[in-house]
């Protein structure tokens, strides 16, 4: 798709990585599953040099707690999980924040939704404090007056 000038692509990963019990188990056999494909799509950009052009993104919408709540399964966490990028524009090798002692709350270099946003736009070289939308009489930024560019993870 992307050969063929495709400009966005999403790749679902087809499971329940909602582990509210056995997280280990759960985890293990969706990483097995997962592993070698996007081990092949990245060796696969790199070796046509699309890698240059292509922005890859992997995460989810949140992480999961540090403590098991019975079951071996673990809740929700909207305060710290992470996320890779790699490919157009990003710095190679760079690992951007932290969570507390406990894995918990980001503590270093906290990043919103609407940095991410920012950062991603910049990418494809829009600016997002340019790029509004109308609702209700007012215009509004997708990136909140929050979004900031991550900076330190730009090539």
């Amino acid at each position: 798709l992307i050969e063929r000038g495709v400009r966005f692509v999403q790749v679902y990963s087809d499971g329940e990585w909602d582990a509210h019990s056995d997280v280990n188990g759960n985890h293990r056999g969706h990483c097995r599953a997962t592993d070698r494909p996007i081990d092949a799509l990245l060796t696969d950009l790199k070796r046509t040099g699309l890698i240059n052009d292509t922005l890859v993104i992997w995460g989810g919408e949140f992480g999961r707690m540090p403590v098991s709540q019975g079951n071996g399964g673990r809740d929700h966490n909207p305060n710290g999980f992470g996320i890779f990028m790699t490919g157009a524009g990003i710095k190679k090798g760079v690992s951007y924040g932290e969570l507390d002692d406990i894995g918990y709350r980001a503590a270093v270099d906290r990043v919103s939704v609407h940095d991410l946003h920012a950062t991603m736009l910049h990418l494809m070289g829009i600016d997002h404090e340019q790029l509004t939308y109308f609702h209700n009489g007012r215009r509004y930024r997708l990136t909140d007056i929050a979004g900031e560019l991550l900076t330190p993870i730009l090539a």
